[in-house]
C-alpha cells in the first residue's frame, strides 16, 4: 500500500497541533505501509518528503482572499503530484481540496483527518475575511465527497455530523491524537526557566498556543487578576491572527504588569527541547480554548507530569480526567456572539483562576495530578496506536 500524506505542515514549519499529527503519523506510518509527504513550503530534508510546493507567483498579495487563493494554487500543484499512490489522506482545509482532486484524477480513495471545522470557527471570518468563504468551500468539498473521515475526538465526531449532515456516519471514525512519551518526558534543567525570566521556586501557570481567539489567551488574561498575586503567568504565545487580537493580548498583558503581576510573554516559537522544560516546572497548564477537537497540548503537558486546567469543551474531556489528572472548567458559548465569547465571562474567568488557585495551594494535589497524567499518556495514547488505527481505515476504503 503506498498512501500520501497531504498536508500544510510538516517539521520544520510546524505551528499547530495538526503539524504535529503529521509528523508523527508520517514516522510510524512508514514502518507499516510506504508512505510519501507532500507539504506546503521549502524543501525538507527528509526521505519521507515526496514533493514540497509553492504558492503561484502571479497571486502575490497579503490580503486575505488573495492568501485562500494561494492555498488552492498550491492544492492544485499537490493533486498533480501525487499520481501513482494507492490512496490520499489530507489534514486541514489547507489540503482538502487537494485530496479531492487527486480523488477524481487517479479514482484512488481519499481519507480526511478534521483536527478542527470551519463552521465552528466563525472568528476565522475576522482573519481570512472573504478566503473564509473558500476555506470552508475546501473542507466542505472535501468532507462531503471523502472516502473515510477521520475524528481525532469522538467530540469531534459529532460535531462532524453536525455541521456536515451530508456526511454518512458510517464513514466517519474516531482516531486519537497521540504524543511521543519518550520526547515529552520531564526534564530536571532550568536553564530554560532563567533565560526567559521564569523563577522555579515560585509556582507558576503556562499557556502554549497561538494567538487566536479558539485558544481562548483572552479569557485567561481576564483570570489572572483574579489568581494568586504569587503565581507567574508565563506565556508561549504568538502568531496572533488579527492586528486587532494582537494589540487586545498586549493591552492585558500591560494591564497586568502594571497591576504588579509578574507576566513572561515568550512571542516567538520555541524549541521543543525549551517548551518542554517550561511544561516540566509549571505547576499547572491551563487550556482556556472556546473550541478545541482534541486539544495536543494537554496531551503534551501530562506527558511532562504536569497537571492541567482545561476548558470542557471538544475533545477536551478524552484528555483530561476531572479530579484525577487535572480539572475541567465548564465552558457555554454566547450563541449570540459571531467571536464564540463565554455566554458568562466574568464565570469563566473566576471558575479558571479558582481552579489555578487551588492546585496552586495544594501542591502534593497538584504533583499527583501530573504523575497520573502521564501514566494516562503511556497507557492510551501512543503514536504507534494511532498509526495502526490509521492503518485499518486505510484498509477499509481500498
Amino acid at each position: 500500500m503506498r498512501a500520501a500524506l497531504l498536508t500544510k505542515e510538516y517539521p520544520p514549519e510546524v505551528y499547530g497541533g495538526a503539524g504535529v499529527h503529521v509528523e508523527h503519523l508520517a514516522a510510524e506510518l512508514a514502518g507499516l505501509i510506504d508512505v510519501e509527504v507532500h507539504a506546503f513550503g521549502a524543501p525538507r530534508d527528509s526521505d519521507l518528503v515526496a514533493g514540497t510546493y509553492q504558492p503561484w507567483d502571479a497571486l502575490d498579495g497579503n490580503a486575505a482572499h488573495v492568501a485562500a487563493l494561494r492555498t488552492v494554487s498550491v492544492d492544485l500543484l499537490m493533486a498533480a503530484a501525487v499520481e501513482g499512490v494507492d490512496l490520499v489522506h489530507s489534514h486541514t482545509w489547507y489540503a482538502n481540496l487537494a485530496g479531492h482532486l487527486g480523488k477524481l484524477l487517479y479514482e484512488v480513495p481519499h481519507v480526511l483527518t478534521t483536527h478542527s471545522l470551519e463552521p465552528l470557527r466563525p472568528w476565522k471570518r475576522e482573519q481570512l475575511g472573504g478566503g473564509y468563504a473558500v476555506s470552508s468551500f475546501c473542507e466542505r468539498t472535501g468532507i462531503e465527497h471523502a472516502d473515510a473521515i477521520i475524528a481525532v475526538s469522538e467530540g469531534m465526531r459529532g460535531d462532524i455530523l453536525l455541521a456536515y449532515p451530508a456526511v454518512d456516519p458510517d464513514r466517519t471514525r474516531v482516531v486519537h491524537n497521540g504524543v511521543d512519551p519518550q520526547r515529552y518526558a520531564p526534564d530536571a534543567g532550568t536553564d530554560v526557566l532563567a533565560a526567559h525570566g521564569v523563577d522555579p521556586d515560585r509556582p507558576y501557570a503556562i499557556f502554549v498556543g497561538r494567538i487566536t481567539r479558539q485558544k481562548g489567551l483572552t479569557h485567561l488574561l481576564a483570570a489572572a487578576a483574579q489568581v494568586d498575586a504569587d503565581v507567574q503567568l508565563v506565556l508561549c504565545a504568538g502568531a496572533p491572527d488579527t492586528d486587532r487580537l494582537a494589540r487586545q493580548v498586549r493591552e492585558q498583558v500591560e494591564d497586568l504588569r502594571g497591576g504588579g503581576r509578574e507576566v513572561a510573554w515568550i512571542e516567538q516559537m520555541l524549541p521543543r527541547s525549551q517548551v518542554i522544560q517550561l511544561l516540566t516546572h509549571a505547576t499547572v497548564l491551563v487550556c482556556p480554548s472556546i473550541y478545541e477537537p482534541f486539544g495536543i497540548v494537554n496531551l503534551e503537558a501530562m506527558a511532562c507530569a504536569t497537571a492541567v486546567v482545561a476548558s470542557d469543551v471538544g475533545g477536551i474531556p478524552e484528555i483530561v480526567v476531572d479530579g484525577v489528572t487535572g480539572h475541567l472548567v465548564s465552558f457555554e458559548p454566547d450563541a449570540a456572539d459571531p467571536m464564540g465569547a463565554p455566554a458568562d465571562p466574568e464565570c469563566f474567568a473566576r471558575e479558571l483562576a479558582s481552579r489555578i488557585n487551588a492546585l496552586v495551594a495544594d501542591p502534593a494535589r497538584a504533583a499527583a495530578y501530573g504523575v497520573a497524567g502521564r501514566q494516562r499518556v503511556l497507557e492510551r495514547f501512543s503514536w504507534a496506536a494511532v498509526a495502526q488505527r490509521t492503518v485499518e481505515v486505510y484498509r477499509s476504503v481500498l
